[in-house]
Order: C-alpha cells, then sequence, then structure tokens
C-alpha cells in the first residue's frame, strides 16, 4: 500500500475511536498522535488530521458538509477538555489523552527529519515569516517547502487550483492548514482527496508558535478553562462560539451519546 493511498472509512475507524457527539474521536496520547501524523506523511496512507473541540462538533451537527469533513478518511483528536473528560470518565477509556492542536504542531515539528516536506498554508505573510523562524528555532533541520498565505474571501475553484498546483509543485508531503474551524477542516479534507497528500487542520498553533497569539496558562489549560482565556482574549469574536457553543454542545452530548 503506497504512500498515496486514501484511508478508507473502514481504515479509518479504529477500535480505539469514542462516538461523542456524533464523531468518532480517536484514543490517543500527543506522542502517538503525532506518530500516526509522520507515518500517513512519509509511508501513508493520506490521511487527513483534525483536532476536534466542543465547537467543531456543534458546526459538524448544523452543516452536513462540516460532518462529511470529519468522517471518512478523517482522523479526529479530542483537542477540547470536555471531549477528554467524556472519553476518560464517560467512556471509561485510561488511554484517552487530550491531543492540542498547538503540542501536535510542535511534537511533529520536533520530531520530523528531513524527509518529512512541510507546507504552511494560512495565517497573514507575516504571521508565516514569524513562524518559519519559530519553527527553525525548534528544529533547526527542519524541511519547509512551502508557506502560502491564502486570501480571506471565500475560495472558487480558481483558487483551490491555485492551492493543488503551488503544494504539488513544492512536493510537500504534509500540509498544515490554519484556516479557523470549520474552514480548515473542509480545506483538509479537500486537498488531501485532490492531492493524496497528508493534511492536519492545527487551528491557531500558527499564531501561537509564530507569537502573534497568547496562549492560556498552563493552569487553565489543564482545568479545562482555556476556552475562557480565549474568550476573555477576544470578547466580541468568540462569545457566540463559546457561549452559545458550550450550550448546545452538552444538548448534542446527551441527545447523540
Amino acid at each position: 500500500m503506497g504512500p498515496h493511498h486514501l484511508m478508507t472509512r473502514e481504515e479509518s475507524c479504529s477500535p480505539q475511536s469514542h462516538n461523542i457527539g456524533g464523531l468518532l474521536v480517536r484514543s490517543a496520547t500527543p506522542t502517538t498522535a503525532a506518530r500516526d501524523v509522520i507515518h500517513s506523511a512519509l509511508a501513508g496512507p493520506a490521511r487527513h488530521f483534525h483536532l476536534v473541540n466542543a465547537y467543531s462538533t456543534v458546526c459538524a451537527a448544523e452543516d452536513p458538509n462540516v460532518a462529511a469533513s470529519l468522517r471518512g478518511a478523517a482522523t479526529n483528536y479530542p483537542d477540547g477538555k470536555p471531549l477528554y473528560w467524556i472519553g476518560r470518565f464517560m467512556r471509561r477509556d485510561r488511554n484517552f489523552s487530550q491531543v492540542r492542536g498547538p503540542g501536535l504542531f510542535q511534537e511533529v515539528i520536533f520530531r520530523s527529519t528531513p524527509e518529512i516536506r512541510h507546507f504552511f498554508l494560512g495565517a497573514t505573510p507575516e504571521v508565516l515569516s514569524e513562524l518559519e523562524r519559530a519553527v527553525k528555532r525548534l528544529n533547526p533541520q527542519i524541511n519547509i517547502v512551502g508557506l502560502d498565505s491564502p486570501p480571506y474571501s471565500a475560495a472558487d475553484r480558481f483558487e483551490w487550483n491555485r492551492r493543488n498546483e503551488a503544494i504539488n509543485a513544492s512536493d510537500a508531503n504534509l500540509v498544515w492548514v490554519g484556516l479557523g474551524t470549520p474552514k480548515q477542516d473542509l480545506e483538509a479534507q479537500r486537498l488531501t482527496e485532490e492531492t493524496m497528500i497528508t493534511t492536519v487542520a492545527v487551528g491557531a498553533a500558527f499564531d501561537f508558535l509564530a507569537g502573534n497569539t497568547k496562549e492560556a496558562p498552563v493552569w487553565m489549560q489543564k482545568a479545562g478553562f482555556e476556552w475562557l482565556f480565549r474568550l476573555l482574549s477576544e470578547p466580541r469574536r468568540l462569545w457566540r462560539r463559546y457561549l452559545l457553543g458550550n450550550i448546545k454542545f452538552i444538548i448534542l452530548t446527551f441527545r447523540r451519546g
């Protein structure tokens, strides 16, 4: 089975996955998740990886296109603390750990050899420039083959073809997609299906590592209050996502299991 084989739904439905709010969420640790990403990039099969939380679960319940992007060849890791609590305590899975997007991103970067050819899609040119410097400090031998700051406007077929051509021309075998939820999940799915290259929808990891956005203190992350830190940092942009989204997630979890 070669590196450009697209994973099927049956292959991606591991016995170590749990149905949370209608999505299959994989039981993993940050270390095993990083190994999965690296193996997919180097040996295949091509997969699109997602870091799911309460908000993305609600988005999937409300939009069939988002739901489709998080199924099939998708591998979903529990980024949000609520998903971790459900997997660990309600599903009684002692191996179920939180896999934060920024942590997975840095773990893969740190473990990367030059054979992994990274392409970063998302953010502004300024953030990408800072990100490149930060990544090289973390791993001096990192092999970055492409940086692309796409327009904020909705993409059309012309823009999608442009991205495909840029990624294929770079010979990348791992594409990081930082476009925000759920846009990045849709794009990760599309890229993997059209280019047969492994992708990771990585959220705000670009901004965090580049120093453009401050992360929540570790104690808040561990206590499950990272969402509150981000809400207080950007209330106008995030109030609907966290306040309404969290209520919807609770209802969704009880309805769908």
